[in-house]
C-alpha cells in the first residue's frame, strides 16, 4: 500500500515538474516569436525598387540569413577593402549618337589597345619603373591616336620600361573622358569597354557588339556609359566598391582598365593615303640634288 502511495506521488511529481518544464519552453519560444516581430517591424520597407538597389545592398526585413547571405556579405567587405580606382556612374549628360551605315571587313578588329588608369600609388604597385609619355598614343597599326582626358586636360599618362603598357593617374571623384581620333582615310567602328564594361549598353563588353562610327580625320569623345541616344551617364573616378561595375553587376574582376577595338570598313584598304604617306608627297623635291661630280 505503501508503495502504491509512493509510486502515485512520484507520478504527480514528474507530471508537475513536466508541465513546468513545458510551460518554461513556451514561454521562451513566445519570447523569441515576440523579438523576432520586434526586428521585423523596425526593418525599413520603403525606398527603392529592388532593380534600382546595389548588387551587394544590405540584408533588411525578413530575409533569412543563410550561407548565401553570408557569402555575400564577406564578399561586399572584401570589395569594400580594396584600394585604387574604378570607374562609378556619374551625372547626366547630352551626347548625341549619330552612327552611320558601316559594314565591318572582317568579325576580328584590325587592331586592339588598352590602357590601364589608376592613382599614383596604384600605378607604382603595379608598374615600378615607368617614364610620362604623351598623352595620345597610336594603335591598330596607327589607324587610331588615343587617350584619357580630364575635366581640364589629358592626364598624366606613362609607360612601363619593360612591358610596354600604358597608365593613366586618375583622381577620385573627378570625370573623365576617351578621346579617339581617326588618322585614315576611311571611316572606322570604334567599340570601346570601361571595367569589362560595353560603353554604350553598360553590359559585358565583346566584339560582337556595335560601336561609334567615326568619319575620316575626326575625333571620338565618350564621356560616359550611355543610358539614351541623347544622353550618357559621365564616367567618374570612384572607389571599387562604389563603381558602377559592383553596384550594378556585382563583378569588380576588371576594373582599372580601358579597352578599345577598331574595325576597319568592307572594301575599304585603310592604310591607303596615311598621315605619313600625305607628309611624303608634300615633302617631295621638285628637283633631285645632283651627285656629286667626279
Amino acid at each position: 500500500m505503501l508503495k502504491k502511495l509512493q509510486l502515485k506521488i512520484d507520478n504527480l511529481d514528474f507530471k508537475c515538474c513536466f508541465s513546468s518544464i513545458m510551460k518554461h519552453k513556451v514561454a521562451l519560444l513566445l519570447g523569441a516569436l515576440l523579438i523576432t516581430l520586434l526586428v521585423n517591424s523596425c526593418a525599413p520597407n520603403g525606398g527603392s525598387s529592388p532593380s534600382e538597389r546595389p548588387a551587394t545592398a544590405s540584408l533588411a526585413g525578413d530575409s533569412a540569413i543563410n550561407r548565401s547571405n553570408i557569402d555575400e556579405i564577406v564578399n561586399k567587405a572584401k570589395t569594400e577593402e580594396r584600394p585604387g580606382l574604378a570607374t562609378g556612374w556619374g551625372e547626366e549628360r547630352k551626347s548625341e549618337l549619330s552612327q552611320g551605315s558601316f559594314t565591318r571587313a572582317s568579325p576580328k578588329p584590325a587592331g586592339t589597345d588598352v590602357i590601364y588608369y589608376n592613382d599614383p600609388k596604384g600605378i607604382q604597385a603595379m608598374a615600378g619603373s615607368t617614364v610620362r609619355v604623351n598623352p595620345m598614343q597610336t594603335a591598330a597599326g596607327d589607324l587610331v591616336e588615343w587617350g584619357v582626358k580630364g575635366e581640364i586636360g589629358f592626364l598624366p599618362t606613362y609607360k612601363e620600361g619593360w612591358r610596354g603598357r600604358r597608365f593613366v593617374a586618375g583622381q577620385k571623384d573627378s570625370n573623365y573622358s576617351i578621346i579617339v581620333k581617326n588618322r585614315c582615310k576611311s571611316a572606322l567602328e570604334i567599340v570601346a569597354s570601361v571595367d569589362g564594361l560595353d560603353v554604350l549598353d553598360g553590359q559585358a563588353a565583346s566584339f560582337k557588339k556595335r560601336g561609334y562610327v567615326v568619319e575620316p580625320g575626326k575625333t571620338l569623345k565618350i564621356e560616359g556609359f550611355r543610358t539614351s541616344y541623347s544622353r550618357v551617364a559621365a564616367f567618374k573616378f570612384s572607389s571599387v566598391s562604389n563603381s558602377y561595375a559592383n553596384m550594378r553587376h556585382g563583378n569588380t574582376r576588371n576594373v582599372g582598365v580601358i579597352g578599345l577595338a577598331v574595325f576597319t570598313k568592307k572594301d575599304v584598304n585603310p592604310w591607303i593615303w596615311m598621315p605619313e604617306e600625305v607628309d611624303r608627297r608634300e615633302t617631295a623635291q621638285t628637283f633631285a640634288q645632283a651627285p656629286a661630280s667626279r
